[in-house]
């Protein structure tokens, strides 16, 4: 399987590449589009466009998700607690699994900086602040 995210961003001759990727009949891979606009910008690879077997909508994280989609993602949600993680996702991620994404990556190297500390309140602010500002 090969995902390709910001599909968006790809100009046409991108686009005709992945096609004659697909086609290529020692190809045994999945391709995965994603991006806002995916489909847009698809829709201007007709031949392309042809080939997607299924489009899928992923909408934002409702708050009594956040645990159970984080915990499986990265062993670092496993300690944090189910009060921690809905209060982040309301003041910071606010739904968004890439924000998430960058939340726990911030997460893990403020660990890594301070062996034996955990996952709490304080170290999801510093993760949310290391984000940058929000719009």
């Amino acid at each position: 399987m090969l995902v390709i995210d910001d599909v968006q961003r790809i100009a046409a001759p991108g686009l005709d590449y992945l096609r004659l990727l697909a086609d290529a009949p020692t190809t045994q891979t999945s391709l995965v589009f994603c991006g806002a606009g995916a489909e847009r910008t698809l829709a201007r690879a007709p031949a392309l466009a042809s080939r997607v077997l299924t489009w899928q909508h992923v909408p934002r994280l409702d708050p009594a998700q956040v645990p159970g989609v984080l915990r499986p993602f990265h062993p670092l949600w496993d300690t944090a607690t189910d009060t921690d993680l809905p209060h982040t996702d309301k003041t910071c991620a606010h739904g968004n699994f890439r924000t998430w994404a960058k939340i726990t990556s911030h997460a893990y190297a403020a660990l890594d900086r301070r062996p034996g500390h955990t996952v709490d309140a304080a170290l999801l602010a510093h993760a949310c602040v290391r984000l940058g500002p929000r719009p």
